[in-house]
């Protein structure tokens, strides 16, 4: 499976008083996470959007371990976990220094620009397949 690994450093403004992370702020390196695993396909969110097909996040979590700390360099790992007609999964690991720190996932559907679920085979052929591939540990084809 494709897998990809974005690093990213705690910014003061991601902490509370004390210097831990705030506990959303999880859910938004996993979206950089896959907005980076989208882009290693050769694809991007905007293509997709472009396109008239759009991936609303529908259901997420994320398990804390222990908390990051302002100024920790982290690094965000990132595969798809699952592909269905009108859904898929991504899965995400959170690590600082190699430790994991957090590990989560988001179900995301497939729609259009009404919002409506659209079958992905149907509505984008082209990146059924190379989603497929990226399951299946051959993303290039």
């Amino acid at each position: 499976m494709l897998i990809n690994k974005t690093d990213i450093r705690v910014r003061y403004k991601d902490t509370d008083a004390m210097g831990i992370v705030y506990y959303a702020n999880y859910l938004v390196w996993f979206e950089v996470g896959r907005t980076e695993w989208i882009r290693s396909l050769g694809l991007s969110y905007r293509d997709l959007e472009k396109g008239g097909l759009f991936l609303p996040v529908i259901k997420a979590s994320c398990d804390y371990k222990t908390p990051a700390h302002y100024d920790d360099e982290l690094t965000v790992i990132t595969w798809l976990e699952s592909l269905r007609p009108v859904r898929l999964t991504f899965s995400y690991e959170i690590r600082c220094a190699g430790q994991l720190i957090a590990h989560g996932s988001t179900e995301h559907a497939f729609v259009n620009e009404e919002g409506r679920p659209v079958v992905l085979r149907k509505k984008n052929p082209f990146l059924w397949r190379k989603l497929s591939r990226a399951l299946e540990n051959d993303p290039a084809g």
